[in-house]
Parts: C-alpha cells; sequence; structure tokens
C-alpha cells in the first residue's frame, strides 16, 4: 500500500513547492499591467488638465476685456448722467420760474372749484340744472394744473348756476314721506333758493338725489299752485330761504310753547294745572271782594237799612243786640266781625299753599330730569349731546314753570289778603263805633238818671 501511494505523495509535494512561485508572477505581471494603465490615465489627465487651464486663461482674458468695455460705458454713462442731472436742474429751476404765475392761477382755480362745489352739495339746483358738477370735482382732486377742458367745465358751471338762479321751472322729485316711502311728485325750483312742492318746501339731498318736507313750514308757505303765477311772468310776494335751507332747518329745530311746555312732562303739567287752579281761585275771591267793598261803601251811606253785605250783617247784629250791655254788645260785635273775616279770607290759605307748592313742583322736576340726564350718560356717554336734550330740558322747564306759577299765586294772594283787611279793620271800625255810640247812651242816661234822682 505505501508503495502505491507514494508517486501520489511526491507529486503532491511538488505542486505544494511549486504554487507560491506561480502566484509570485503572477502579481509581479499584473501589477505592471496596472502601472502602465495608470501612468497612460495620468498623462491624459495632465493633459486635459493642461488644456483647461488654457481654456480658463482665454476666458479670464475674455472676462477682464468684457470687464474693461463695461467700466468704460459705465463711466461715459456716469458723465453723461451728471451732465443730464444738472441739464435737468436747469430746466427745473427754468419752469419754476416760468410756471410761478400758473401755480397761482391753479390755487384760485382750486379754491373757487371747491367754493363751488360746496355750494353745489346743498343747491336745490341739483334737481336739474349741475351738469357740470363732475368737472367741479376733477379740478378738487387734481395734483396738476388744471386743462383748458377743465376750466372751460369751471367756467360753464358758474354760467349755468347764474342762470339756474334766476329760473322758475317745474320737474319731478323723488319725495320721502313720513314713514320712509318714495313716490314721485311734481314741485317748482325757485331759482336756487328752494324747492317748493303741494306741502311747501322740500329738502334735497344730492347724495341720494331725493327731498324730504320741512317739519316746520314758515308762515305763507308757497305751494305749487300758488307758484303757477310766477312761471306765467306774473309778479307775486314769495317767502324765500336765501341761506339755501339753513333757516328753515332752524325753524325747525326752533320749539314753540307747546313743545316747551310738553319738555315739562308730568310734573309741568301738574305745575300747570296748580297754576289754573290758584287763579280761578284768585279771580273768583277777587271778583267777591270787589262787589263786596263796593256794597259796603253803598252801605255806608245808607247805614239805617241794613243789606245783605258784611257791613249790613254787622250792623244787623247791633240791631238785634244794642239792648244789651256794651260788653255784651261788643262780644257780638267782634263776633260778626271774625265770621266776615271768615268769609272774606275764604280759599287765601289754599292759594298760599299753591303758591310754596309750586316751586317745591319745580324743584322736584329739576331734580328728576337730572337723574335722566345721569342715567343717559350711564348708557351712551356724553358725547352727544342732543341724547342729554331730553333730561336737561325737563330740568329747566319745570323750573322756571315752578317760579312762574309761584309768582302771580304769590301776587294775587297778597292783593287778595290785603282787600280783605281793608274790609275787615271797616268792619272793625264801624263795629268799635257802635259801641262806643251805645256806651256814650248808656253814660247819658245814667247821668239823667242821678239828675233825676238828685232833685
Amino acid at each position: 500500500m505505501k508503495n502505491k501511494f507514494a508517486p501520489l505523495l511526491y507529486a503532491a509535494l511538488v505542486i505544494g513547492v511549486n504554487a507560491p512561485v506561480v502566484a509570485a508572477n503572477d502579481i509581479v505581471s499584473q501589477a505592471k499591467t496596472e502601472n502602465t494603465a495608470q501612468r497612460s490615465h495620468d498623462a491624459k489627465r495632465e493633459a486635459e488638465f493642461k488644456l483647461t487651464e488654457q481654456q480658463l486663461k482665454d476666458k479670464k482674458a475674455q472676462l477682464l476685456a468684457q470687464r474693461n468695455s463695461l467700466q468704460s460705458q459705465a463711466d461715459k454713462l456716469s458723465a453723461e448722467f451728471s451732465k443730464n442731472e444738472d441739464s435737468l436742474a436747469r430746466l427745473e429751476e427754468k419752469l419754476r420760474l416760468e410756471t410761478g404765475s400758473l401755480g397761482e392761477i391753479f390755487g384760485v382755480v382750486r379754491q373757487n372749484a371747491k367754493e363751488i362745489q360746496g355750494d353745489l352739495s346743498q343747491s336745490v339746483t341739483g334737481v336739474d340744472r349741475q351738469t357740470n358738477a363732475n368737472v367741479i370735482e376733477e379740478i378738487v382732486a387734481a395734483k396738476s394744473l388744471p386743462s383748458m377742458k377743465q376750466l372751460t367745465g369751471l367756467w360753464q358751471a358758474m354760467q349755468e348756476q347764474v342762470i339756474a338762479s334766476s329760473e322758475v321751472s317745474t320737474t319731478n322729485v323723488t319725495l320721502i314721506d313720513g314713514e320712509g316711502r318714495k313716490q314721485t311728485v311734481p314741485a317748482t325750483r325757485i331759482g336756487a333758493f328752494g324747492l317748493v312742492s303741494e306741502q311747501g318746501y322740500l329738502q334735497w339731498n344730492n347724495g341720494r338725489k331725493d327731498a324730504v318736507a320741512y317739519q316746520v313750514q314758515p308762515e305763507n308757505a308757497p305751494t305749487l299752485n300758488s307758484l303757477n303765477t310766477l312761471e306765467n311772468g306774473n309778479v307775486a310776494s314769495v317767502v324765500l330761504d336765501p341761506s339755501h335751507g339753513i333757516l328753515l332747518e332752524q325753524l325747525a329745530l326752533t320749539p314753540t310753547l307747546g313743545q316747551r311746555l310738553e319738555a315739562g312732562g308730568v310734573v309741568g303739567k301738574i305745575i300747570l294745572g296748580l297754576l289754573v287752579i290758584g287763579l280761578i281761585i284768585a279771580l273768583y275771591r277777587g271778583a267777591s271782594l270787589a262787589i263786596a267793598r263796593q256794597k259796603i261803601a253803598a252801605q255806608l251811606k245808607n247805614p239805617q237799612q241794613p243789606g245783605n253785605n258784611p257791613l249790613g250783617r254787622v250792623l244787623s247784629v247791633h240791631d238785634k243786640e244794642k239792648h244789651r250791655t256794651v260788653e255784651a254788645l261788643e262780644l257780638r260785635l267782634l263776633e260778626a266781625v271774625v265770621d266776615e273775616q271768615t268769609g272774606l279770607e275764604k280759599g287765601l290759605s289754599m292759594l298760599k299753599l299753591l303758591a310754596a307748592l309750586a316751586p317745591m313742583l319745580g324743584l322736584l322736576g329739576t331734580v328728576t330730569g337730572m337723574i335722566e340726564t345721569f342715567q343717559v350718560i350711564t348708557q351712551f356717554g356724553n358725547g352727544d349731546p342732543k341724547v342729554m336734550a331730553g333730561g336737561i330740558s325737563m330740568a329747566l322747564v319745570t323750573t322756571v314753570l315752578g317760579l312762574v306759577a309761584a309768582m302771580p299765586l304769590l301776587l294775587a294772594h297778597n292783593i287778595l289778603s290785603s282787600q280783605a283787611e281793608n274790609i275787615r279793620n271797616i268792619l272793625e271800625k264801624q263795629g268799635i263805633g257802635l259801641v262806643a255810640e251805645q256806651a256814650e247812651r248808656e253814660s247819658s242816661e245814667a247821668v239823667s238818671a242821678k239828675m233825676v234822682n238828685a232833685a
């Protein structure tokens, strides 16, 4: 068996020794081949680098040339810009000097255009006579000198308003009634002063192109029918508002006496009621005292026949009680005078109470109105005075009503009290005279009786 496998072992040993030699030769050969390829690749890349470097140098030279050309152009343009800037400055100065007067004209034109625009915005000529209003708006909004077309439009607008101010024309307008409904009605425009319909003067709104009737019309206000004579050329007197509606608005804002009294509220009505009651009492008692004075004057002329009057009733008491003693008669007459005084002063205490109560109610209305004013200020602030007008009006009106009611009532009370006092003095004087006569009569009778007894 050993002899059989010996050649095989020998062959294996020979192969194992020669194998590293063969591998080393292959590696060397492969390294040489790769070295040759690498040198070839490096040479090729070096050639490419040299070509790229040359291209970059050419590009750099081209860019430098282009930069120099652009720099030359920039220097040339900068010099030209400086030259043009100096020329422009000289031309602007020349333009400023030459257009100085035109600037003043533009200011005058624009100012006049603003004035005309303000007049047109409130003028009733907007119904049918404002065809050049847009030109006026263009001039007002312009920032440069107006054109000839705009100046012509301004002149035409002025001429149109001058002609319209002398016209009396009838046209149809949109009227808004008190309930907000719109209707088309005929109306007559009286120049630039007013617009008249069947309801009287109308307030024209140029923004909405409609009209509303003024709340309060002036006395003898014209109507559409009354203006027919003007259109026919007949001369007639017409109430005009030269302020283009401002006076008519103020007329609506001016309250009447009834509106002022209405502002006093419930307290004001109570004060007026007290004033009426007090005046009725004063008139009644004044008439009664005047009649009593006349009757007393007539009774003084005929004291022997007592009548139905205060002095006559006092004389009747004397006639009934003259048989009594002086002291009893004096008390009876005093009682009669007191009774008559009560009748003469009847109602005067109520009159005095009303005179004292009226200013107190006025003060109550003042406090109530101020409370209402402060409540309104709390809710809406104090930015709008119209919101606070109601409470302030109530406060002031009630104060005035209280004073106005108290003064005549107090004056009437004093006058009537003086008249009653004069009548009472007359009654007391006559009563004292009667008592004195009774005392003198009794004294004389006593003296006569003594003389008779002595004899």
